[in-house]
């Protein structure tokens, strides 16, 4: 069937989500940011939360979500994403509150106020946009970054004698008497991306319940920071990411 005729006939295949904005993406080719953004937008816009969403944006490629999803935003210093929507959540119990986080922003820096409020069982939801590296500033390694992976500060791979082990804040995620729902996605196939939004709809449903802290890592590529192509990127991502970070459920308190 032609595009007209799909138009005529009335059957919408495929739309952009009201709440995304006509602003164009700045994000590199392959970039996993965009799908994710599209997801958030749909889920909220399915919701009816339109009106009743926050977003916390904080630093790195993730803070920039706040120029194409048109719902409110609060940006919030480097790490403190958590911390911020743990306020604004006391203060709007009856509003949706999330966090849009890079592994650099969430597993290093904010690695504190990440645990302390999942574990305080706020009723948030954290999505965390794992791609193993510090993308926006210049490809250093972050503390999800694999064993021997080179990075601009690991050229030569990273050592666990020097630089210690990539560090699983999903699975410590899980082991949290406070979190609800932790799970681990991906969005490089259409599969995937149907799994992913199902898991940020679940996590958002969660924390507006009252059932307590969500966790929603999304593990993703870099291809500039990778030095690939995209489809290098996410031949790489399931070879060796998918391995050390292994994807479905791995809480959910139903």
């Amino acid at each position: 069937m032609t595009k007209e005729k799909i138009i005529k006939s009335g059957n919408l295949v495929q739309k952009k989500p009201t709440l995304m904005n006509d602003n164009p993406m700045h994000y590199c080719p392959g970039c996993s940011h965009g799908v994710v953004h599209k997801l958030v937008a749909e889920v909220i816009e399915e919701m009816g939360m339109e009106e009743k969403t926050i977003g916390i944006s904080p630093v790195g490629c993730a803070v920039f979500i706040y120029n194409y999803l048109d719902i409110d935003w609060q940006e919030a210093a480097h790490g403190r994403a958590p911390a911020l929507a743990s306020a604004i959540k006391r203060l709007w119990p009856d509003r949706m509150v999330f966090t849009y986080q890079g592994d650099g922003d969430l597993a290093c820096i904010g690695t504190a106020e990440t645990i302390h409020a999942l574990n305080r069982g706020e009723n948030i939801t954290i999505i965390f946009v794992n791609n193993a590296i510090y993308g926006m500033t210049g490809g250093q390694m972050a503390p999800t970054t694999l064993m021997g992976m080179k990075t601009s500060t690991s050229p030569y791979g990273r050592d666990a004698s020097l630089h210690g082990y990539p560090l699983k804040i999903t699975e410590i995620a899980a082991q949290l008497e406070g979190t609800a729902y932790v799970t681990r996605q991906a969005v490089h196939t259409v599969p995937a991306i149907r799994k992913a939004k199902k898991a940020i709809r679940k996590a958002f449903e969660n924390s507006m319940a009252g059932k307590g802290s969500n966790l929603v890592e999304i593990v993703s590529t870099c291809s500039s920071g990778w030095k690939m192509t995209p489809d290098q990127s996410n031949k790489w991502m399931e070879e060796h990411m998918f391995p050390y970070y292994p994807l479905g459920d791995m809480k959910d308190k139903e």
